[in-house]
């Protein structure tokens, strides 16, 4: 129940930052998603190389541990693409004209 809230609040987040940005609002909601799963893998990943570096034991089969260790890993991926969409998008936001006569004003002066 709890990953489904999870998963409900990251894709609103980011379908309010594309709509914000005149962007793919569900394509946006559905990458936010992917971002988080992405995030838990690697975070898996990364402790599977490391338990066989260091030779500790996990408990694989524990699907409750696993899924604590990767509630972290996925918000944090989801919290870094997050911050460079806004960013990307607010260096791309076109401000709008007071006046339909600036338009090409700026290319006389």
């Amino acid at each position: 129940m709890l990953g489904i809230l999870v998963i409900f609040f990251i894709g609103k987040y980011f379908y309010q930052l594309a709509e914000k940005y005149n962007q793919n609002k569900l394509l946006f909601a559905i990458l936010g998603v992917v971002a988080y799963y992405v995030g838990g893998a690697i975070a898996g990943v990364v402790l599977a190389i490391f338990s066989m570096i260091i030779e500790f034991e996990v408990d694989w089969d524990n699907t409750l541990l696993m899924g604590i260790l990767g509630l972290p890993a996925g918000l944090l991926s989801c919290w870094l693409f997050y911050y460079l969409l806004e960013k990307n998008w607010k260096k791309k936001e076109v401000k709008p004209l007071e006046n339909i006569d600036d338009i090409g004003r700026d290319l006389e002066e």
